[in-house]
Order: C-alpha cells, then structure tokens, then sequence
C-alpha cells in the first residue's frame, strides 16, 4: 500500500466518522427511534445531499479513471465535508453522548468502512472501484451508516436490556423493607421529585433517579449502580412517550405509592391523542390499585380529576375539599410563602422555588411525606432549604451583572407560561425573553405557541426567538399585543441571540431562557 493511496483513504475514513458523528448525535436525541431519525432525515434533506449526489455520480462517471486520480479528487472534497462536520460539532446545543451503547453502534459503522476501504485497496480491477464506491457512497451518506450500525447491534442490545432489567428488579428484591415511590406527570415531575428527595431525607435513607432519567433504562442504571441495602425509599421518575411506557417501568420497579403531578398536550406526536396520555399517566393508578397501595394525584388538574372518579386516590391542589390542599400562597422574586393543611394538620412554608406552580409541586410533596410520618418541623426546614433543579426556573447572575432565569428544561405550554408571568414579578427592570418555543404537541402546538407569543408580548420589553420556522406562530401571538415589534428579533441559532441581547444587559435586565431544544428540532 503506497502513500499515494493510503492518505486520501485516510481522510475519506475521518470525513465518514465525523460525519457519522451527527448522525448518531439526532439518533440519541430521538432515543434510538428509527422513525423519528428517519423523519429528521428528510427534514434535514439539503444543499449538502445533493452535493453528495453529484459527488456520487461523478465517481460514476469517471469508473475508468485510474484508481489513485479518483481517490485524491474524493478525499479533497472529503476535507471540504470535515470542516462541516467540525461546524456543525460545534454549534450543537447538546453534543452526542459516547455511551456504551453509542461506542457498540459507532465502532460497528466504523468497522463496515474501514472493512470496504481495506478490501478495496487490495483488490484490482472493476471490483475495487465497486467497492470504492459503495465506500464512498456511505462516507458521504452516514446515515446508512449509521441505521446499519443501529440494526446489526439491535439485537445484541435488547439481550443487554433484558439481563439488566433482570438484575435491577434482582436487587430490588434484595432490599428489604424498600418502598418503591413512582412520579409522573406531562410536567412538574423532576421537580417533585427533588422537592420529595429533600423532604424525605430528613427521616429517610433516599435514592432517587439522577436529573432526568425517566425512561426504563435509566431507572435500570439508577438501580444497578446506586441502589444498597440501606435505601429505605427509592423515587423513579417516569416518563412516557407512548401508551404502555408507564406500565412497563412498573413492572421493573413495583411502586407501592405513585404521584401524578399533570395531565396536558405532550408528545401528542406519538400519542397522537390527549385521552391517550391520561390512559398512560394512569397506568401507575392502574398498578398501585392492583397492588394495595396509594395515588397521590393533582386534583387541581382538570383532566386528573376527572379521570379519578374511577379510583379513590388521595387529592392534593388548592382546593380545601381535598385530603391536602395549600391556601395563602403568595409569591414575588424570593421565593413563595404559603400553608399546607391535611386534616387537622397546618403546616406554614417558605421557599425560595420561583413561580406559583411550585407551591403544587411542594404540596405533593408535603401529602406523601405527611403519610410517611415526616414530621411538620422537618418538612418546613426542609423546604426552606429547597433550592431550584438546574435549568427550572433556576435564578442566577449572568452577563453584565444582569439576573438570568434558566427555565430551558421547561417544555410544557403551562410551565412557560408561568415562567413568563415570574418576569412580571420583576418590577422596574428591563425583562428579556429568548425561547424556541414548544413542540411535540401534535395539531396543538401552533395554539400553544401563539398563547406564548401573546403572554410574552404582554409582559415582555424584548422578545428573541430561535429558530426561524418554529418562531412563526410565536410571532403571530405577539403581534396581537401594543408589544413595539422593532425589540422582536428572530435568531437562527442560540449562539446568534446570544449576539443579539449581550449588549443590551446590565444591571437593570432580568432574562430568561425558555426552553432549549436539541439539535433535532432546529432543523
């Protein structure tokens, strides 16, 4: 093998790998779902895929040019494919994760082409330029690549899911005296579930899952790897994207007790239906019941309540019929100052959490810690220590002595519209707010988006939308308000609003970040 050859297979081998890189970055962010990768893929169909076509019929053409001239020629344009990959990389808001999982489907993809580039160099005639071509053809369209890397290793990893989930619910069992705690919900479910850690610690050896780990493998991980015999409380947050998600992670978990903290439009994109989602949200009920144990569930929620007149749960909200209920609540920058009453039972709060929805997510809380026998001192200490989740309305200094508001992992129509109304708290300053919008809500998501537009444009002095598609209905809602639209700017990246409201910061600016979505929906 010659320099000659060797080089530009080199950079043909590089320019596939970074490409694939991007690839297995929106398949991670759409959780291994071929569909949805797929749906991305046609969306992401650009100038780039043509160039590739072109590139591909090129080397067609040119099927009797000497085997060298026609690998220099595709590993220059190779380097041209590199430098956008490199761009891509680095504009990324949320960078592909090499887990075990990603490094098994990765190293496969690699080794199929690095197999056709070694193959070929040893080889003469028509079949090395044949496989030169199917190399090149699947360095300049990864995502070839990449699926073949996802369905040759489909069934190693389902074998490796199903051994886990063995051990987890092995060591489960292991524990004595556990109570396994279940939290779900559309939204308000991580915070819960710290707010629930917090309080129950102050009795109770705790595990929960770690930020957001919500899915069957997460919950898995958690188990595996933080469990011991000394837990006394486990707390699984649970998500869903489709019907049977909640009933699967119970059959894992086998939760005694289970918190419903919201019903709304999400994900309506695989659930297609709302009556779908309170179907799912109410597989934990479903379990519980079957299992002698409680639901804790949201009275306050429309949709909850109706649906709890099948079950006899235990109510919490803000209604005083409930078996918990907060009254009193008032609300500003510091925080909330509010009481719980269960009962004969008055507990008095403060807690530095922004927003009034919090107090909801403390008063679910506060009901399953008062039926664990967490004593009023303790719940009210502990709530006065709460401090916010990362990335939920999670108060900090910021550019220019300015205040930020990072509320991006907020990704429901009710949570953004209360994060806007926590601006209006901030009297006399200037308030700022950059968001993508919301997705993901079906035949909703245009209503919900322009309800946001028209809350932001009430409350708001500067509006910075990302992402020119999704700002559009966003946009619309504004334009419905006396917002002066000269201080409504539409960016195509975070890193362009970034530019857009630096300068405008000092001391006098409160901004917030409102939801902050993956590369997937940027497209």
């Amino acid at each position: 093998m010659s320099y000659q050859t060797l080089i530009p297979t080199i950079i043909i081998i590089i320019c596939s790998f970074a490409s694939l890189n991007r690839h297995f970055q929106i398949l991670q962010q759409n959780s291994y779902f071929i569909t949805r990768y797929l749906k991305w893929l046609v969306k992401a169909f650009s100038l780039r895929a043509v160039s590739s076509a072109v590139l591909l019929a090129f080397s067609a053409v040119c099927i009797r040019m000497e085997y060298n001239k026609l690998l220099n020629i595709i590993a220059v344009i190779s380097l041209l494919r590199i430098a956008i990959a490199y761009h891509e990389h680095k504009k990324s808001i949320k960078k592909l994760v090499f887990t075990t999982r990603v490094i098994r489907m990765f190293s496969t993809s690699a080794a199929i082409e690095i197999a056709l580039f070694l193959v070929s160099l040893f080889t003469d005639g028509m079949l090395q330029l044949i496989l030169l071509t199917i190399a090149v053809c699947l360095a300049f369209m990864p995502s070839v690549l990449c699926l073949l890397g996802l369905v040759i290793m489909l069934p190693f990893d389902k074998l490796l899911c199903m051994w886990f989930t063995f051990d987890a619910k092995r060591k489960l069992k292991s524990v004595k005296n556990l109570t396994v705690i279940a939290i779900t919900g559309s939204y308000g479910k991580t915070s819960t579930k710290y707010i629930l850690n917090r309080i129950l610690s102050e009795k109770y050896n705790v595990l929960m899952t770690p930020e957001s780990f919500n899915t069957p493998m997460g919950i898995v991980k958690t188990i595996r790897e933080k469990l011991t015999p000394q837990t006394e409380i486990f707390i699984a947050e649970m998500g869903a994207k489709k019907s049977g998600d909640i009933k699967e992670i119970c059959k894992i978990t086998n939760p005694k007790y289970g918190i419903i903290t919201s019903i709304g439009p999400q994900h309506l994109e695989t659930f297609k239906t709302l009556e779908n989602i309170i179907d799912t949200k109410f597989e934990l009920v479903d379990f519980c019941q079957e299992n002698a144990g409680i639901c804790f569930l949201n009275g306050d929620n429309q949709h909850i309540l109706e649906k709890s007149e099948n079950y006899s749960p235990v109510l919490y909200g803000t209604n005083p019929e409930f078996d918990c209920f907060a009254q009193n609540i008032s609300y500003d920058r510091n925080g909330i100052v509010f009481e719980i009453k269960s009962g004969d039972q008055c507990v008095s709060l403060h807690s530095r959490l922004l927003g009034a929805h919090n107090a909801l997510n403390i008063t679910a809380a506060v009901t399953v810690a008062l039926h664990l026998g967490v004593s009023d001192r303790d719940i009210s200490y502990a709530v006065s220590q709460l401090i916010p989740v990362d990335h939920r309305l999670q108060m900090k200094p910021y550019i220019n002595g300015c205040i930020l508001i990072d509320d991006a992992y907020n990704a429901n129509p009710a949570g953004c519209l209360e994060a806007v109304n926590v601006l209006s708290s901030f009297e006399g300053m200037k308030k700022i707010i950059v968001t993508p919008g919301l997705v993901e809500l079906g035949n909703q998501e245009y209503e919900c988006n322009y309800t946001l537009g028209q809350k932001a444009g009430e409350i708001c002095d500067i509006i910075i939308l990302v992402g020119k598609k999704r700002a559009i209905p966003i946009a619309n809602g504004v334009k419905t308000t006396d917002f002066d639209t000269q201080n409504l700017y539409v960016a195509d990246s975070f890193a362009t609003a970034v530019k857009i409201f630096s300068p405008m910061c000092d001391k006098n600016t409160v901004i917030l970040f409102e939801n902050d979505l993956p590369d997937n929906y940027l497209t």
